[in-house]
């Protein structure tokens, strides 16, 4: 419970809710020496405050922009995670950066240093909101990225549309240590252009203390009780919005008939007085922070919100969830491709694996860091990472729709401007 704890404190430190020095003074007061205290925030960055976008870059909603994830100076310089190189790579065909476009806070901090270290390429990463804000960005003509993290139904639009460059197997060989249960998704059936990263789940994080216990429907988020109005928060996100009310009127979370998705937007339109925010990023600082008492969350914030406030709980509504897989992938263009290859390849080997599956505290699709013990028992065990074979009956899997997104974008457009 200390390291969990430790984690959430690092993690509000790097987004920058809370400042260096009280991040200094809460692990002081967890009992952490100072000495530690100095390791750890060398391994994070060291810089006094966390790193700010670049002059002339753009952060909103949509996330920040030109991040430098590996340390200034020397290469990996305190990074805790040591990795070989494997002798597979070719060192004289890396490129000296590597530019790499993924979900907030979705990266552990040694990892970038640790791959500095043993290859000699800096990491330079971008953030994005939703999957929707990625595809806009790369339509959008943004180049220069070298690897992407699309989840499943987007890398499937995206190899529809000829944006992803075929993964290269012969440098990618720690497709070896992926659970065989996690390839061949319906999306990238043999995985051509895309390699398992995490998955989870979305489903509803609420205080107990406000709302009592034994919440496991979507009931209690559409129609909220009178503490939860105006004190809920749902995701910026419009395939699990949307998605969230078709599953709670008993449809498909892909359903594209007309009258259910009217239904729906009905719905959400029905609820919106009630929602404080749609946000993808700072739900978790509501729930913290009391602006929320209920929220719409991807697993692993939802344990790493909940591990610093008591009496916050998760569950998956009875009517059915969304189960979700991320990926690293290539974009079509990509400046830097071999050095894409290597960094995907780097990604999964087990020890690299494990380092982001404790820091974000996700399933990981990584079965040799899971076989290895490099795994935190904790994480293993809990239901709410890997959930029973009867919760995962229930789940389901958002999958690309055709041209009907047009209907659901017309639907987001429509209640989020109502």
């Amino acid at each position: 419970m200390a390291r969990r704890h430790t984690q959430a404190l690092v993690r509000a430190w790097l987004r920058g809710s809370i400042s260096r020095r009280e991040l200094i003074r809460r692990l002081a007061l967890a009992g952490m020496s100072m000495p530690a205290i100095v390791a750890l925030l060398a391994a994070c960055g060291g810089s006094a405050e966390p790193a700010s976008t670049p002059a002339g870059g753009d952060q909103g909603s949509s996330g920040g922009e030109g991040t430098a994830t590996s340390e200034e100076g020397t290469a990996g310089e305190g990074s805790t995670l040591n990795v070989t190189m494997p002798d597979y790579i070719d060192r004289s065909k890396l490129s000296a950066e590597l530019h790499l476009y993924n979900w907030s806070e979705y990266l552990a901090p040694e990892v970038p240093k640790a791959f500095e270290a043993a290859y000699g390429v800096r990491v330079i990463e971008d953030t994005f909101a939703s999957n929707e804000d990625l595809l806009a960005k790369l339509q959008g003509g943004a180049s220069g990225y070298d690897v992407i993290v699309p989840s499943d139904y987007m890398v499937g639009v995206m190899i529809q549309l000829g944006m992803l460059e075929p993964l290269d197997k012969d440098v990618i060989q720690s497709f070896a240590n992926i659970d065989p249960g996690n390839l061949g998704a319906y999306y990238d059936p043999n995985n051509d252009y895309s390699m398992p990263y995490l998955w989870g789940t979305t489903g509803v994080l609420y205080d107990v203390n406000v709302l009592g216990e034994g919440l496991d429907s979507w009931e209690a988020v559409f129609h909220p009780a009178p503490e939860a109005q105006g004190k809920l928060a749902m995701l910026d996100d419009q395939r699990e919005v949307i998605g969230a009310a078709l599953m709670f009127l008993g449809y498909s979370v892909n359903e594209t008939s007309d009258e259910a998705l009217a239904k729906a937007k009905e719905l959400l339109l029905e609820q919106k007085p009630y929602v404080t925010a749609y946000s993808s990023q700072n739900n978790d600082d509501m729930m913290l922070g009391g602006e929320a008492v209920m929220a719409h969350m991807w697993t692993g914030d939802a344990l790493l919100t909940a591990d610093q406030k008591e009496g916050l709980t998760y569950f998956l509504p009875k009517e059915g969830a969304v189960i979700w897989q991320d990926n690293l992938a290539v974009p079509k263009g990509a400046p830097n491709l071999y050095t894409a290859m290597a960094f995907i390849d780097f990604m999964n080997l087990p020890e690299v694996a494990a380092a982001n599956a404790n820091f974000v505290w996700y399933g990981s699709p990584n079965k040799a860091a899971r076989d290895q013990g490099l795994i935190e028992d904790w994480i293993l065990e809990n239901p709410s990472v890997y959930p029973s074979a009867e919760v995962m009956e229930r789940l389901q899997w958002i999958e690309d729709v055709g041209d009907d997104i047009s209907k659901y974008d017309r639907i987001w457009t429509e209640f989020k401007t109502a």
